[in-house]
């Protein structure tokens, strides 16, 4: 029989009255981390040995080790889809295992029929190996397949793990620069101290506590979590408390501004003032950064929490902040779409002149450090075969790593459905002032808030790198 490393998806059986002894098939699969992630859930196994970037022994080390019963499963995966194929049911199995598989080993499992019995017994010698390396061998008893079937697999639904593999990147790359002095304003519940806490403990911010101070005890108390070494401005009054964090900037002892438990418009208002605030010029925007299950990139969607309803020149500012995060954060050349209801420029729809002008503009220079093209659908933002579909080109089309929103509402609404429906994980900040400005929000999780003070610190590390 042929080795089966390259999946048609479309699978043919071999009958019992046509198997013959000496029959024999392979299959090869590399073993990846999503694999041991799919299944854990899938078979309740949670044992810490098998799950990526788990320390299970507590010797410091994750092992990431392959279950043994995941190692069987390949070689069920030969006889169910090629030898004897379609149709196959197991009777018993019997394994030895020599060594253990681990998550980037390419594994190799084969079946060799040894002979045939009464009722359509087949009975195979079967085995696993790694390279050379023989890691398990036995024998299986399967009842073959009664009369010739072929099976078509490319109907059976895919998965998507969640892994945040993105955002972990982002952090590991942050972690290791000085963590930024961060005034957070009022973090006067625990939602919010924590997130302060948690960035603080990957050394990507050192936290001054800028609030009421009895409040900030309290949920420090609710929380378990020891503040004594932390620097309190105890400043009850939210919009006070905004305007001493901005102040905290001006005296060059906070590098970043972070919200805590107050309305955004509060903790902006002194942000934005002319005189006092954080203005560079620029117009000021929010960028989202989200890791998408399935997506192999980052995606930026900006502007959902500033501007409502910006004009072209606004848009212009708002696009030049997301590339240059995008630079910050590894990206050289980020492919940015303008985004409207439609791929095709009309009068009728505002946002699509916008978008042509944008892809101008950046075309002769007015626009710099990204290749900006618009406008352009969501689905053939994202989608390289429905931009394929819908005869586009270039190097944006399908493939766009920053999403330009006609409008506010368009992008929160965008960003929280990637959130809420797609699982994306989201976390974000504020461009275009002097220091980045981390907006949370209380349905943010660990690995969101960790993620915002990760872009946080590599954006200010960017802006002005260590000496």
């Amino acid at each position: 029989m042929p080795d089966t490393s390259n999946d048609t998806r479309t699978y043919t059986d071999t009958p019992w009255d046509k198997l013959e002894p000496g029959m024999e098939a392979t299959r090869t699969r590399l073993c990846v981390a999503d694999d041991l992630y799919v299944f854990a859930h899938a078979s309740g196994n949670l044992n810490p040995m098998h799950i990526p970037e788990a320390d299970g022994d507590g010797d410091g080390a994750p092992e990431a080790i392959a279950p043994s019963a995941w190692v069987a499963a390949l070689i069920s995966s030969v006889l169910g889809n090629d030898l004897p194929g379609p149709g196959t049911l197991y009777l018993s199995q019997e394994l030895r295992f020599t060594a253990r598989a681990m998550a980037g080993d390419t594994l190799t499992a084969g079946v060799r029929l040894r002979e045939k019995g009464a009722d359509r017994l087949a009975i195979f010698d079967v085995w696993v190996s790694r390279g050379e390396e023989t890691i398990a061998e036995g024998i299986v008893h399967v009842q073959a397949p009664a009369r010739a079937v072929s099976f078509d697999g490319s109907d059976v639904p895919g998965l998507t793990v969640q892994s945040h593999r993105h955002f972990d990147a982002l952090i590991a790359r942050a972690e290791p620069l000085p963590p930024i002095p961060t005034a957070v304003v009022a973090p006067e519940e625990p939602n919010s101290l924590a997130g302060a806490l948690l960035g603080a403990r990957h050394t990507l911010i050192t936290p001054i506590l800028v609030g009421d101070r009895a409040k900030i005890e309290a949920a420090a108390r609710e929380i378990g979590a020891d503040i004594s070494h932390l620097e309190i401005e105890d400043v009850p009054d939210h919009r006070a408390a905004a305007a001493r964090g901005v102040a905290l900037v001006h005296e060059g002892r906070a590098g970043a501004v972070m919200k805590g438990h107050l309305h955004t418009d509060e903790l902006l208002s002194p942000i934005v003032a002319r005189e006092t605030g954080l203005r560079i010029g620029r117009r000021l925007s929010h960028v989202f950064v989200m890791d998408v299950p399935g997506l192999d990139h980052l995606l930026m969607v900006t502007d959902a929490a500033i501007n409502i309803l910006p004009d072209l020149e606004t848009k212009v500012d708002i696009v030049q902040n997301a590339i240059e995060l995008a630079h910050a954060l590894g990206i050289a050349e980020p492919r940015v779409g303008v985004l409207s209801a439609v791929e095709t420029v009309t009068p009728k729809i505002p946002s699509t002149l916008d978008a042509a002008a944008l892809s101008k503009m950046a075309d002769r220079g007015q626009i710099t450090g990204g290749i900006v093209d618009g406008p352009l659908a969501m689905d053939n933002a994202v989608d390289v075969d429905a931009a394929r579909t819908k005869g586009l080109r270039g190097h944006v089309a399908g493939r766009a790593e920053i999403l330009v929103v006609p409008n506010m509402e368009a992008g929160n609404m965008l960003a929280k459905q990637l959130s809420f429906i797609a699982h994306a994980e989201a976390g974000g900040i504020v461009i275009g002032a002097r220091c980045p400005v981390i907006l949370t929000s209380r349905a943010d999780d660990d690995a969101a808030r960790l993620a915002s003070c990760a872009v946080a610190a590599l954006y200010a590390s960017h802006r002005m790198p260590p000496p």
